[in-house]
């Protein structure tokens, strides 16, 4: 059985305090730690410092108005020394290696199989496609998911069944509808999902590739894009991710945990930053020269999208394991361009921010062709699978324990 435990560093962040002041604690009684295997390094109790935390004063500035922090613990996803891992795994080491389904099977167990492959009957796709028939064509992703989810929801009473093996085979069906209502991209007969092996289905990236880029399926784009997947699978408590676990502290079934995770996604400052990414390298391509694309985005808004990351401080490293697989399978050119905005970009914010998921992702669909909005459908798709990850694991929580309170301030 797994011991989940928090390092010094996770404390001090969770308390909003410093290391020094964590082993004052501990010198006092107030926490009790172990040592690792290393014999340096000190292991924390989560249970434990989150009474602490309940019990300590808050933070200064976690009494200002419209901030609120939230930690609880997690078997799923940890952040540590500017890596990220699924359940013990680095997620770069297994992005390019692993398929999304494996990775979402990791989540939501706790074990990588060797394969997996996801089903869904035809009848149920076909429910999911009628309710998205009549949507604009180019409208967001994230709404087309959330139509085709509720649809299927009314078609699944039995939804409020939430064993875990339950809530896994409805987490594989929306996985398959959210691809199935992808309107097709190019041309249909060069690009139809390739497969895996003799007589084996095709997984998930081969069946969604032709949904996002007019590009002929092959392998190397399809691992390209499974990684893509993997790398956005989970992070914590993104604003989404919270948003399914509250949900899911009521008991909602799996199609509303999904449903308020897409709510979230539906906003424009989650999820959305690698469109905007897109959009630079696209304006890049037409104008004079990156720096005069740079220039006009620092004008318009004063940020450059796809830059900083407020977990990691030395750079994230989702951001170097795509950009690192997507140089071996895109064209010079796109490369080029991408690499001639990020050094204009670097310009212009001396020792500034690093680049971020969002500008690798936006990196892949401007090099794939893929149209304007397509970086959202793979976000969505991708973190579906942490969502019910966290579900799962706060279903063994006791039920609706987040209750915020309101600081009232009389008009």
């Amino acid at each position: 059985m797994t011991i989940h435990v928090l390092t010094t560093e996770q404390v001090a962040a969770r308390l909003g305090v410093k290391r020094e002041t964590v082993y004052a604690y501990v010198s006092r009684g107030q926490l009790s730690r172990t040592l690792s295997e290393d014999g340096r390094s000190s292991l924390f109790d989560p249970h434990e410092v989150e009474r602490l935390a309940r019990r300590g004063r808050p933070r200064g500035d976690a009494l200002h108005r419209g901030r609120i922090e939230v930690a609880i613990a997690t078997s799923i996803t940890g952040i540590a020394e500017e890596r990220l891992y699924y359940r013990g795994l680095e997620a770069t080491t297994l992005a390019g290696k692993a398929r999304f389904e494996q990775v979402a099977e990791l989540l939501w167990t706790g074990e990588l199989p060797e394969r997996k492959r996801f089903t869904a009957a035809a009848s149920n796709l076909q429910v999911a496609r009628r309710a998205c028939a009549r949507l604009p064509r180019q409208g967001p992703s994230a709404e087309r998911f959330a139509v085709a989810c509720a649809a299927l929801a009314c078609e699944h009473p039995m939804r409020v069944d939430l064993r875990p093996e339950r809530v896994r085979e409805h987490a594989e069906l929306l996985l398959h509808a959210f691809v199935a209502v992808l309107p097709r991209q190019g041309d249909g007969k060069r690009n139809a999902p390739g497969r895996s092996g003799k007589g084996a289905s095709p997984s998930l990236a081969e069946m969604l590739w032709p949904r996002l880029s007019p590009l002929p399926i092959s392998a190397a784009r399809t691992r390209l894009l499974d990684a893509a997947l993997v790398l956005l699978a989970d992070h914590e408590l993104a604003t989404s991710t919270l948003a399914a676990r509250v949900a899911a502290s009521t008991r909602a079934d799996p199609f509303g945990i999904v449903l308020a995770g897409l709510g979230a996604v539906s906003g424009p400052l989650h999820g959305k930053a690698a469109l905007a990414v897109h959009r630079l390298l696209l304006d890049a391509s037409q104008a004079a020269t990156p720096h005069h694309a740079v220039a006009e985005t620092l004008r318009q808004s004063g940020l450059l999208p796809g830059w900083g990351h407020p977990v990691y401080r030395g750079g994230d490293p989702r951001a170097a394991r795509l950009l690192e697989l997507l140089q071996t399978v895109a064209s010079r050119k796109p490369m080029q361009l991408t690499s001639e905005v990020r050094r204009a970009a670097e310009g212009a914010q001396a020792d500034g921010p690093c680049v971020n998921v969002d500008f690798a992702l936006g990196a892949l669909a401007y090099s794939m062709q893929m149209p304007v909005g397509a970086t959202e459908a793979i976000f969505a798709i991708a973190r579906t699978a942490g969502w019910i990850a966290h579900a799962l694991e706060e279903y063994g929580e006791r039920p609706l324990r987040f209750r915020a309170r309101a600081l009232y301030e009389a008009p």
